[in-house]
């Protein structure tokens, strides 16, 4: 297993994007399996970011709301507990597509998404509405990837919180990709819209990149990490694709 080292300053590492088996259709380790690897390598905790209805999710989308939400959300239970028990953090998350464009959610529960079935048709513009209203806040994954399931590039600054604009798949030197123009077109544009960036690795497997967001102190929740995203100043945290090094507002370090 590979250790990776959190920046200078920045002691406690997460992982802001990954997914798992059981409702990711193209993942390979359950949450649990992804808990034990990220732990291992040196992370302090993670936000499982599994597929949703408008991606590649391995749950039945004909399921009524609530069962849907259950089975999706099921292994971010599990992952938590494991956490609980071995000094790791889980929080709940999701990514959430729409015909290719998809978004990083952070700062929801389980429990509140219970009551907002209208997320399941929600239009980009509703979905930033009503996850505000949760508490929770939205961050444009990978703005400017290409590949063969993004029909187009399409952006949309009015209704998102931040950019993940270190996606370490597109540039770590564990990754198999080699797109770092990817994340070079993602930092420039929010540097250009001065909106908080940040980075994580987008695995799908116990291997690991070694991308992530680093912070000062320990994160409290989930909660606690939207908050800190949105109100950030540039020095609040760190962001790494395992090997480079940006400030909050995508700054070289």
């Amino acid at each position: 297993m590979r250790k990776f080292k959190a920046p200078e300053g920045y002691p406690f590492l997460y992982e802001l994007h990954t997914h798992s088996a059981e409702s990711s259709r193209c993942a390979k380790n359950s949450a649990v399996e992804m808990a034990r690897a990220h732990r291992d390598a040196g992370y302090t905790g993670m936000v499982l970011t599994n597929h949703n209805w408008g991606g590649n999710t391995a749950i039945d989308r004909e399921l009524c709301w609530h069962d849907f939400v259950e089975s999706f959300f099921e292994p971010v239970i599990r992952a938590k507990e494991w956490g609980e028990a071995n000094d790791f953090q889980v929080f709940t998350g999701y990514e959430a597509g729409f015909d290719g464009t998809e978004f990083l959610i952070y700062g929801i529960e389980v429990e509140w998404m219970y009551d907002h079935p209208e997320l399941r048709d929600a239009t980009v513009e509703e979905q930033f509405d009503i996850i505000h209203s949760g508490g929770g806040i939205v961050v444009h994954a990978h703005p400017f990837r290409e590949a063969f399931y993004i029909k187009e590039i399409r952006l949309f600054p009015q209704y998102v919180d931040g950019i993940e604009a270190v996606n370490a798949t597109h540039s770590s030197p564990y990754s198999p990709s080699d797109n770092m123009e990817f994340n070079e077109k993602a930092l420039k544009y929010a540097r250009e819209l001065g909106m908080f960036i940040t980075g994580g690795s987008d695995t799908h497997s116990t291997d690991l990149f070694g991308g992530g967001t680093a912070f000062s102190t320990r994160l409290s929740d989930g909660a606690d990490l939207a908050m800190r995203l949105l109100n950030a100043k540039k020095d609040d945290y760190r962001v790494t694709d395992g090997e480079r090094v940006y400030d909050a507002f995508g700054g070289i370090i």
